[in-house]
């Protein structure tokens, strides 16, 4: 049920997005798996519309807010206003199923740190009253290397609350030649239709915690964080959570490719999306050219895999 529902969105998604299959396929993974997505890369590399592509088809409310320094806190979560001797409260862009956190490293940590709490608890709190978020609720943030100007690095406690990291990376050259003919006319997004809805999405969720974990994947997963945290190059290894969140990825890329069973190929697809933006190289690692993609490449080899015979 789920590979045909997966099928059925990436071959509308890809009415409007070339070459990015396999960044579509985490990304609902990690839609399906309950988690919140960071996708990082340049601009024009087309993050914000496939997240666009992405709401459009799962036929999902579907808002943007565009980060800027000056982006105030209460301009995500909503505001309490006098209006007619008593105060309303006027919601934010939050109150949606769909969140497009656009260029979010633009913003200042404050205002970064307003969304910790809609994206762990599916809520917000506003001047002492809590209110529910949608459901279901995703938060697709987007955001320019570091080193580009007028940027801030993510806090620590916001990266681990992202799910995944994606890379889209530049499309092959036919798929740059397919590009630029299908944009010739009419931008593609303008006639997507939704071929799916919210109470779809919710169900597979649901389904998607049926899909069975061996113990041994289970051993194969905490070995794999483990050697994240023991390694020398490493200040701050991946914690517990991580662990979780390989586990739940894993399940759901298993769920998208037609099994109630998930083998170790899913959970090696997976980690370098889950672990590497949680794991902090030692400064003098770097300098010697030690990246977080390197810890993780190291531990899947480093660490035995399971019998093949699972499932």
């Amino acid at each position: 049920m789920i590979a045909d529902w997966f099928e059925r969105v990436n071959q509308n998604i890809e009415k409007v997005m070339v070459g990015q299959k396999e960044a579509t396929e985490l990304l609902l993974a990690g839609f399906l798996a309950g988690g919140h997505v960071l996708l990082e890369d340049v601009p024009g590399t087309g993050k914000t519309m496939l997240a666009r592509s992405l709401a459009t088809s799962l036929g999902l409310d579907f808002r943007r807010v565009q980060f800027t320094p000056d982006l105030l806190p209460s301009d995500l979560t909503g505001v309490n206003v006098w209006q007619d001797g008593g105060f309303r409260f006027v919601a934010g862009p939050v109150f949606t199923q769909v969140l497009l956190a656009d260029e979010i490293n633009r913003a200042t940590p404050k205002t970064q740190s307003a969304l910790l709490e809609a994206m762990a608890e599916s809520q917000v709190t506003v001047d002492g009253e809590t209110r529910r978020l949608a459901s279901p609720f995703f938060v697709i943030a987007t955001q320019n290397p570091i080193e580009m100007d007028g940027t801030f690095p993510l806090p620590e406690a916001q990266l681990d609350r992202f799910l995944l990291r994606l890379r889209l990376g530049y499309p092959e050259e036919n798929e740059e030649v397919r590009l630029l003919e299908r944009m010739r006319g009419h931008h593609p997004i303008e006639k997507l239709s939704p071929v799916s809805s919210a109470a779809e999405v919710l169900e597979l969720q649901e389904e998607v915690l049926n899909v069975r974990v061996d113990p041994e994947i289970a051993d194969y997963i905490v070995r794999l964080i483990r050697y994240t945290r023991d390694h020398d190059d490493v200040s701050l290894g991946a914690s517990p959570r991580a662990g979780l969140a390989l586990q739940r990825t894993a399940m759901a890329l298993a769920a998208l490719a037609g099994r109630d069973y998930v083998l170790p190929d899913d959970v090696k697809r997976a980690a370098g999306p889950v672990l590497e933006h949680r794991l902090i190289v030692r400064p003098e690692a770097r300098l010697e050219g030690v990246e977080a993609a390197t810890i993780v490449e190291k531990a899947l080899s480093g660490t035995p895999v399971p019998s093949e015979e699972i499932g």
